[in-house]
């Protein structure tokens, strides 16, 4: 049986007591496979046991911090030929940031769209490049993204108007609605969100942990983020959600 590896789709460096984790697919624009999305996952879940207090989440290069799902290999078009653990033992990248006790920044550099949108709401706190962009494609393609967390960050009224609509948005309009904290030039940004990360790891790690527990408690919702997944499950795979995210891969990839 081969070896199940990372192959650096996921670059993990610690400094101090700082976890810095870089999706690294730059031909893909950093977009989630099955890979990547295991390996995150599984480097999330690995982080608290090795004694982690604060992670940073990024993209390698300069345009994307993650441009969603890899959409040939989840038409079909394409398969990895890497070896991964079955798919029972997967971890989900996205579900273990969205449940990690720790801190979580996203330094978002540029593409910010689909899953990987979802990836940096997922986070605690999203700083973000001046050139970054975004984008909520999901009603485009027949399946419901972010919509149980999105509003806690940006209001009912815009989190539904981003999500129907699914159109791209720029930085400015991120910040002043509330989704990013703060922008900066690109070659600022991951420097500011170290920088950041380790005033946080400097304090008491009991009390910001019980701090993002309490946070969420008053502003998610397990139910809505249970009704999320289960509306995703019955859309996914449908005749008419297959046919949209076909015709979606071949105007973006033409393929």
């Amino acid at each position: 049986m081969a070896e199940v590896t990372n192959e650096s789709v996921l670059i993990e460096e610690r400094r101090g007591d700082v976890l810095l984790l870089t999706m690294n697919r730059l031909e893909r624009h950093n977009a989630l496979n099955a890979e990547l999305n295991h390996w995150l996952g599984d480097a999330v879940r690995r982080a608290e046991p090795d004694g982690v207090s604060v992670i940073v989440l990024t993209g390698a290069g300069e345009k994307a911090f993650c441009a969603g799902g890899d959409m040939l290999e989840m038409s079909g078009v394409e398969r990895s030929e890497r070896p991964l653990p079955p798919p029972e033992e997967r971890v989900n990248g996205t579900e273990e940031l969205s449940r990690t006790p720790m801190p979580v920044i996203a330094a978002i550099n540029g593409y910010c769209y689909g899953g990987g949108a979802r990836l940096a709401i997922a986070c605690d706190i999203r700083l973000a490049s001046e050139t970054a962009t975004f984008r909520l494609p999901g009603a485009e393609y027949g399946l419901v993204v972010a919509a149980a967390a999105l509003p806690r960050l940006v209001g009912a009224s815009l989190a539904k108007e981003w999500i129907y609509t699914a159109r791209k948005f720029d930085a400015q309009e991120a910040v002043s609605a509330g989704l990013v904290s703060s922008l900066h030039a690109p070659e600022e940004l991951l420097p500011a969100a170290m920088a950041m990360a380790e005033v946080i790891a400097g304090h008491s790690q009991e009390s910001v942990r019980e701090s993002k527990r309490v946070i969420d408690l008053a502003t998610l919702s397990d139910e809505a983020q249970a009704a999320e997944s289960e509306a995703n499950g019955r859309l996914r795979g449908s005749d008419a959600q297959t046919a949209r995210f076909r015709d979606a891969t071949r105007r973006v990839t033409g393929r």
